[in-house]
């Protein structure tokens, strides 16, 4: 009989119950029935779920990724709302190679993007044997030559599960060494928090 009154009581009326707020006269009820009730030990987990909910917070570098990643998918769509893609000035990939290195593996590129009011010099080297993307570069504020872009941070990703946060130093240099899954992702947050976003597919194929 106790099991079936138990049943009896309705979802709210036992997440209250476990959380104390129901009122004095119901609290008293389930009480008495709560000893061979078999849901009730999963009821008075609810609270302890909630409260670790609310105090979850995701990692830094994780929001940042998903933020450019969000970024990048609505500046396909509408590229004036959004933020802004980086504009590539300068392409290593983009001139003849030397006379005797055309048939090598590249292993090393040079670019050159704008995106106001920034300058990005970047340099993608690959190392073989840890198989993963060395990425040096320097930020510049062109707006003001003067204000170099210091204690800026970036992110670096494989556009896969290879993620790397980075931060410019006094001189607007940065350094990072992520996984090479054959792409590469950078990004970092321009002027009024909009996202700047480098995407490369197949970043080290002259060919891509």
């Amino acid at each position: 009989m106790g099991e079936q009154r138990m049943k009896d009581f309705k979802a709210d009326e036992r997440s209250n119950f476990v959380c104390h707020v129901a009122s004095d006269d119901r609290q008293s009820a389930m009480q008495k029935h709560r000893g061979p009730a078999r849901s009730l030990p999963l009821w008075q987990k609810v609270p302890n779920a909630v409260a670790v909910g609310a105090s979850y917070q995701p990692a830094e570098e994780s929001v940042r990724l998903v933020k450019a990643a969000f970024a990048t998918a609505r500046l396909a769509a509408k590229p004036r709302e959004a933020g802004c893609l980086a504009q590539l000035l300068f392409d290593s990939f983009s001139q003849p190679a030397l006379a005797g290195t055309r048939s090598a593996a590249t292993r090393i590129r040079q670019m050159l993007y704008r995106a106001e009011p920034y300058q990005i010099d970047l340099q993608i080297e690959l190392q073989q044997e840890r198989n993963s993307l060395v990425v040096t570069g320097q930020l510049l504020d062109v707006s003001h030559p003067q204000v170099i872009g210091r204690d800026v941070q970036l992110t670096l990703s494989n556009c896969g599960a290879s993620i790397v946060n980075t931060v410019t130093n006094q001189f607007g240099e940065f350094r990072g060494e992520v996984e090479n899954s054959g792409d590469l992702q950078l990004s970092f947050l321009g002027r009024a928090g909009k996202p700047v976003v480098i995407l490369l597919r197949g970043v080290l194929d002259p060919l891509s």
